[in-house]
């Protein structure tokens, strides 16, 4: 596994960290008092807090599961509900209030929480960033980076452990990644699937069509996977953020035998490949569909979580294969 710079210093006192989105760090007088905090968020504006955020706002999933890993319970959050069913890497304890979608979420519901800080994502249109910021600073990370899909997950992370006030926390979370990535390496190696092919995806029906999701090379699971020994056999491209590509069954006839991975959501509905595709005879004639290599995965690893829902991606993968 290549080395990684984790970008995360303790915040002394009488100074601030400062973070580029690049992930370099530099530092700047303290704004004001000791504990003053200084960061540039992903967009490139400066987000100024006078202590670590503690009454904070979180909308959208992989920035909830950071906090939680860091050990900040948020106070709200953006569709509870939905994160309940799809990220079980870091379940939500105690009273969090739920502040509308994560698209649309409610500007009265946050703004009558009073939080210290709110943290969202790239994805959340401007305007409501900016409806926000009138009441609350708004700490705003890239969702996903297709070009570097594992080095914005920890960086999006730092970021957060910074303006929290974590810092170690966060260094033991993705110090604790890197040796889950390499012990699932070495599984996978152990038991003779070193270089051995996959393909990974998602899925949803309507009106009895199948539409398929592969998570192409620069997708967060498919870095992830790579980085484990295998090989994505899915050769086209995704898109520049969260690297992912879209196909139908037919699609998927130019992957040869792999080994075909995928997520579902009871939560969600049955399981498409298995109640659409059940009759299909293009399903149905794949080689990975004959030769019994197809693997749901367990429900609740959120696909573009942070480290903590990698952890469990990586054990599910090495259970699935190596098992």
């Amino acid at each position: 596994m290549r080395t990684r710079a984790t970008a995360l210093i303790a915040v002394a006192a009488g100074s601030a960290l400062l973070l580029t989105g690049c992930g370099t760090t530099e530092e700047t007088p303290a704004a004001a008092g000791d504990a003053a905090i200084s960061i540039v968020d992903d967009r490139g504006e400066t987000i100024e807090l006078a202590e670590p955020a503690d009454e904070i706002v979180a909308l959208e999933w992989n920035t909830v599961e950071n906090l939680v890993a860091l050990g900040v319970t948020p106070v709200g959050v953006a569709d509870v509900e939905g994160y309940t069913a799809w990220v079980h890497a870091e379940p939500l304890e105690g009273d969090v209030t739920d502040v509308g979608t994560r698209g649309e979420p409610s500007i009265d519901a946050i703004a009558g929480l009073a939080p210290d800080l709110v943290v969202t994502t790239s994805d959340l249109p401007e305007s409501a960033i900016s409806q926000i910021e009138e009441f609350a600073p708004v700490l705003v990370v890239r969702g996903a980076d297709a070009s570097d899909a594992i080095g914005q997950m920890e960086r999006n992370l730092e970021k957060i452990a910074v303006a929290t006030g974590r810092e170690a926390e966060g260094e033991e979370l993705i110090a604790g990644f890197e040796a889950k990535v390499e012990e699932g390496r070495q599984a996978l190696e152990a038991a003779g699937l070193a270089g051995a092919s996959f393909a990974m995806s998602d899925a949803w029906a309507s009106g009895g069509q199948v539409s398929i999701r592969p998570f192409a090379k620069g997708s967060l699971l498919s870095d992830v996977t790579e980085e484990l020994g295998l090989v994505n056999a899915w050769t086209g491209e995704g898109d520049a953020d969260y690297g992912l590509a879209s196909t139908d069954v037919e699609g998927l006839t130019a992957l040869g035998d792999v080994e075909f991975l995928y997520i579902a959501s009871d939560a969600e509905g049955q399981d498409p490949y298995q109640k659409e595709l059940a009759g299909n005879a293009v399903w149905q004639s794949l080689p990975f569909v004959q030769s019994g290599s197809v693997h749901r995965l367990p429900d609740g690893i959120w696909m573009f979580g942070g480290p903590s829902s990698m952890n469990d991606y990586i054990d599910a993968v090495v259970a699935t294969l190596a098992g």
